[in-house]
């Protein structure tokens, strides 16, 4: 099968069905990524990137790749860090569509930005709480724990915005200025996470164990560290069913049952019938992260 052109990335054998027999296909994930790149860019351009890629679909094999490599394509930016070893390498992010599908065509379906941009990558300016509930717990438990996050980090002068994982739970972002270091930011996560074990010790845990999380939800703060990681908006993630990390307003989220409520299919009706983005005003949005809790 001739090659599929998608904004003038070539995207080869495009029928080959990477969700599992009869799911959506390379040239589906292309089409998909191509009608939401306008939501998805503004919080994925010039931040270092980790990604996954399938090269046989999610039936196979996959990996997370953060180095970049020539062969990604002419799109995907290659920007020098420093590594904890001492030495520097080179990491990838882009800026644009074609940076996007240049990864699709390299067998990517996940993109998992930094907390950080590539022009000042030792400030960081989000924070995020990944709500990981042990099998089992109810949708309106994570939701109340969303909404328990919320009013902590409002207490502490900061508006924050919410989207689905594609997994069980949500993931609470909140903007600030850049300024503080990632240990500044760590110690802040941390604080609030304990703060809510503390208060509700039967409920909530900030421990990264599966050994103690049965009946509890997990509060992972961990991703506020310098390299680390999270799953942007509008991503697919590389599981079955195609399942969407959809930013969603506050009033949304007690109307889903599922942080894999949106599929590709449904986050691109999504996208069409969007009359404002749930997400509006974090690129502008002037706040500051505490210097103390």
């Amino acid at each position: 099968m001739d090659p599929l052109i998608v904004d003038g990335v070539a995207i080869t054998h495009p029928d080959r069905e990477v969700f599992g027999e009869g799911g959506p296909t390379k040239g589906d994930v292309a089409a998909y990524y191509e009608a939401v790149a306008s939501h998805m860019l503004p919080e994925l351009h010039g931040r270092p990137l980790s990604v996954v890629r399938c090269p046989r679909g999610t039936t196979g094999a996959c990996f997370f790749q953060k180095h970049h490599a020539d062969a990604l394509g002419k799109h995907v930016k290659a920007v020098k860090l420093k590594e904890k070893d001492g030495g520097t390498a080179e990491y990838l992010y882009v800026e644009d569509v074609e940076g996007v599908l240049e990864l699709i065509q390299m067998n990517t379906l996940e993109f998992h930005p930094w907390g950080a941009r590539v022009d000042d990558p030792d400030r960081p300016d989000r924070l995020i709480f990944d709500i990981d509930p042990a099998a089992g717990v109810e949708w309106k438990a994570v939701v109340a724990c969303a909404r328990a996050i919320r009013e902590r980090l409002a207490a502490a002068g900061l508006e924050s915005f919410v989207r689905t994982s594609g997994g069980k739970g949500l993931h609470v972002v909140a903007p600030f200025d850049r300024g503080p270091s990632w240990e500044v930011l760590k110690s802040f996560c941390e604080g609030v996470a304990r703060d809510m074990v503390d208060a509700a010790p039967t409920r909530y845990i900030a421990e990264a164990s599966k050994a103690k999380r049965e009946g509890l939800i997990f509060i992972d703060w961990l991703r506020n560290t310098r390299g680390a990681t999270s799953v942007t908006g509008w991503s697919l993630r590389a599981r079955a069913g195609a399942p969407v990390a959809m930013p969603v307003r506050w009033e949304e989220i007690a109307r889903l049952k599922t942080g894999a409520a949106f599929d590709l299919s449904k986050a691109l009706k999504r996208a069409r019938s969007l009359t404002a983005d749930p997400w509006d005003g974090i690129e502008t949005l002037k706040q500051s992260l505490p210097s103390k809790r």
